[in-house]
């Protein structure tokens, strides 16, 4: 499903990896080639939200020449005019490698310049040790729906398989599913993740939200609108009070992707979980 908007990107193809830093590798996607199929405006978003990702493979020299390692943590909005294709990522953290920097703030600095600069929007970045308590692993909050008992045929999504729960309670409570797999639009590559959800409102019927969670394993898209696709499905079926979407997807190449989309204005990531 390459689309053309699509066709030069490194995704698929093959790369040199360079090992001087080098900005120009970044390759940003505009975000309006998927939010058009939502019927989205990106100047009137029915949600606030970021893309978090994290580096795993972050690497450079010091005056010295000794190499230097860390996490990062990378921040971007969901209001940002660009994403960046994930593979151009690797490749440009990649550039850092050989290359010397004053401190890890300096490096800090040229991540965030570049990667705003690329986004059209600030992007906020954050290194940490790699022995820091902040990697620390947690639980998703909430209940899992994976254990009900369905039967599932429908692997495209489907919004039509979403349904309240009968009774017409209402409820304030998070529900979380490890069962997502969406696909890479460019190579095809299964992308897995544990999606959150939280809301309050009309209570989800758990049953039909697994199905439509697993209705994503065939779907190409990108992370990030997969995620604004679920969030713009479960905003239809109901006048929630508000309601937050995060998937938290494994990592592939040394980084992760985390999109979170919210009603509520407050951007707040669950932690890292096990799988990640």
């Amino acid at each position: 499903m390459n689309r053309e908007d699509w066709q030069n990107l490194p995704l698929g193809q093959e790369t040199t990896y360079e090992a001087k830093y080098n900005p120009t590798l970044l390759h940003p996607i505009p975000r309006a080639v998927s939010r058009a199929q939502l019927g989205l405006d990106g100047e009137s978003l029915p949600f606030s939200g970021a893309d978090e990702w994290w580096g795993f493979e972050l690497s450079w020299l010091n005056p010295k020449g000794v190499p230097q390692v860390a996490v990062a943590r990378f921040r971007f909005a969901a209001s940002s005019p660009f994403m960046i294709e994930s593979k151009s990522f690797k490749l440009y953290l990649n550039s850092l490698n050989q290359s010397e920097f004053a401190s890890a703030d300096v490096v800090c600095r040229v991540l965030e310049q570049d990667l705003s600069a690329a986004a059209g929007s600030d992007v906020c970045v954050t290194l940490y040790d790699v022995e820091s308590a902040e990697l620390a692993v947690q639980k998703p909050r909430g209940i899992c729906v994976d254990h009900q008992e369905i039967e599932a045929r429908q692997y495209q999504p489907d919004a039509g398989l979403l349904k309240l729960a009968a009774g017409g309670e209402t409820v304030e409570e998070a529900l979380y599913s490890h069962l997502l797999r969406s696909n890479c639009p460019v190579t095809g590559q299964p992308d897995w993740a544990t999606v959150t959800i939280e809301y309050a409102g009309p209570a989800l019927d758990q049953q039909a939200l697994l199905a439509y969670i697993i209705s994503f394993r065939e779907h190409q898209d990108f992370h990030e609108h997969c995620v604004e696709r679920i969030y713009c499905d479960l905003q239809a079926l109901a006048d929630f009070q508000h309601l937050t979407v995060c998937a938290r997807y494994t990592r592939r190449g040394g980084l992760d992707i985390n999109p979170l989309r919210t009603s509520s204005g407050r951007i707040e990531f669950p932690g890292r979980f096990a799988r990640q």
